[in-house]
């Protein structure tokens, strides 16, 4: 179990539906350490904190496993790590093997599980962007649909303890929680949202 990736971004400006829009789904991978927050990683930030980030978002987990499924969904496009918008792309956990209160030790810093990602529409101008950059149509119009419909969701993480981590760091998973996976608790909003 280790961090493949830590991406980050600040928010930037742009073109929705002819209108500026602020978002802060742009991750990019970041060499070296990272200094952790009590809120984000440092060179990180969300444009709209009414949904996203705060306490219990402070860092959102993507498990790399995934990347292969989307990749045969989408080959049209360069999925580098940090697309879906994740601050750290790790190999080893997926949604199943947590819970809500499990802890992670990561570098010099702790985090507690949360909640899963449920995705806006950003997700969607992310992947418009992307698809305008390959300049070849692929079919991610719906990532939105696909996003949820694969129950590939990620996971929140709230900071614990500040500290630092980088790529390559192992993570140590501390099982603490209790009740449903995450994956578990994907989908049981799902089928209440049906």
């Amino acid at each position: 179990m280790k961090v493949l990736s830590v991406n980050v971004g600040k928010p930037r400006i742009v073109e929705y539906n002819g209108e500026p829009l602020a978002t802060g789904i742009f991750k990019n991978p970041k060499e070296g350490p990272v200094r952790v927050g009590a809120l984000n990683l440092e060179g990180d930030g969300q444009a709209d904190l009414r949904v996203h980030g705060g306490v219990n978002k402070s860092v959102y987990v993507y498990p790399s496993e995934h990347y292969e499924f989307w990749r045969a969904e989408l080959p049209q496009l360069n999925l580098n790590y940090g697309v879906f918008g994740e601050n750290l792309t790790i190999s080893g956990i997926l949604e199943g093997d947590v819970r809500p209160g499990d802890t992670l030790q990561i570098g010099t810093a702790e985090f507690s599980v949360t909640i899963p990602r449920y995705p806006c529409f950003k997700l969607g101008i992310r992947f418009m962007h992307l698809e305008a950059e390959s300049a070849v149509p692929a079919g991610s119009s719906d990532i939105i649909r696909r996003f949820v419909k694969a129950g590939r969701s990620g996971f929140y993480l709230q900071v614990l303890q500040t500290g630092e981590l980088k790529a390559t760091d192992q993570i140590k998973l501390a099982q603490l929680g209790s009740g449903e996976t995450i994956s578990e608790t994907y989908r049981e909003r799902l089928k209440r949202h049906d």
